[in-house]
């Protein structure tokens, strides 16, 4: 007449609850991304990220060692240049704003990892990801031409002190180009973070705002992801791991929970989840409304990545999320 399996019984109180806990989230999990902009003493927030900030460089490295005290192992830099032209010379010019912020940071906080994000689209007039074909306004990057600019990018990020180089661009190629580039140069022991199913979302709307990276015409829809595609990101993942990836990521995160598991399924390498700007907005929206409570709704979000398979976590929630998790 009654149950006898009663899993209830490993429920009642919150220390028990903890003892069988099958997913742990901790600080060691988390990246925090930050934007850098030229200047001094700038601390600009992004209108449709609430918290987020396009930081000066001094800004910046307050902002590293305040992550580095809470305990999160690393950050993803991302910059806004000065000047924008079509071969992207910002993105791998020695005097770069990433290039800067990567040094000031390795030299105020050098325990602190450093990642550089490895893509064209911010430095670019066009806010694509590489070159263009003279008249095209439908965004068709040129794949091969484009690879010699990330391999330039890679090597003065390296060169700055980036301890790992994060290609987001998904040109083909890209991995084993880059891979080349950091070898010839010296840089045999700096690993790569490849963004390898980057899917063409709508998600990465407030990104665009903070990077001031939207395409000017066209989409990206030519080299990022079709969304309704699973099996396509494991033929992605295998051509990373074929060409010297040390590392993985899936972005977004959120919607892609099923890719995340498929990744890591197929996969002996560090799976990263990208915890995008829109996944961001709309918590942060509702949570200022009054609608949810963040705390326990960001905290259920990232375990769920972690459970869903991801070793690190990027997200604009991680010095809240350190908060709670040390608090």
């Amino acid at each position: 007449m009654f149950p006898i399996h009663r899993p209830r019984r490993l429920r009642t109180s919150s220390q028990l609850r903890r003892m069988v806990r099958e997913t742990v989230l901790t600080t060691n999990d988390l990246i925090y991304p930050l934007f850098a902009v030229p200047g001094e003493g700038i601390a600009k927030e992004v209108k449709s990220m609430p918290g987020v900030y396009q930081l000066s460089v001094d800004k910046i490295v307050e902002e590293a060692k305040e992550v580095y005290d809470l305990g999160i192992p690393g950050i993803i830099l991302f910059g806004i240049p000065e000047d924008k032209d079509a071969d992207a010379t910002g993105a791998w010019h020695d005097c770069g704003i990433v290039q800067k912020a990567a040094t000031a940071v390795k030299e105020a906080v050098p325990d602190l990892v450093v990642i550089a994000d490895t893509c064209l689209c911010e430095y670019t007039t066009h806010g694509h990801c590489g070159y263009l074909q003279v008249g095209d306004l439908s965004g068709r990057v040129l794949n091969d031409p484009t690879l010699d600019l990330l391999k330039k990018t890679a090597v003065s990020q390296a060169k700055a002190g980036a301890d790992i180089i994060a290609p987001s661009g998904m040109m083909d190629g890209f991995v084993q180009a880059i891979r080349e580039a950091l070898d010839e140069a010296g840089y045999q022991d700096t690993p790569i973070l490849s963004y390898a199913a980057k899917y063409a979302s709508a998600y990465y709307g407030p990104f665009r705002d903070a990077a001031e990276s939207a395409p000017q015409f066209g989409d990206r829809r030519t080299y990022q992801m079709d969304p309704g595609n699973a099996r396509e990101a494991l033929k992605e993942i295998a051509l990373d791991m074929a060409e010297g990836a040390d590392m993985l990521m899936v972005k977004p995160a959120l919607a892609y929970m099923d890719v995340i598991w498929r990744v890591k399924e197929a996969s002996n390498l560090p799976v990263a989840a990208y915890n995008v700007s829109g996944e961001y907005s709309m918590v942060k929206a509702a949570a200022l409304n009054g609608w949810i409570d963040e705390e326990r709704v960001v905290m259920e979000t990232l375990t769920s990545f972690k459970r869903a398979g991801s070793d690190l976590i990027l997200t604009y929630h991680a010095k809240d999320a350190a908060r709670w998790l040390n608090g």
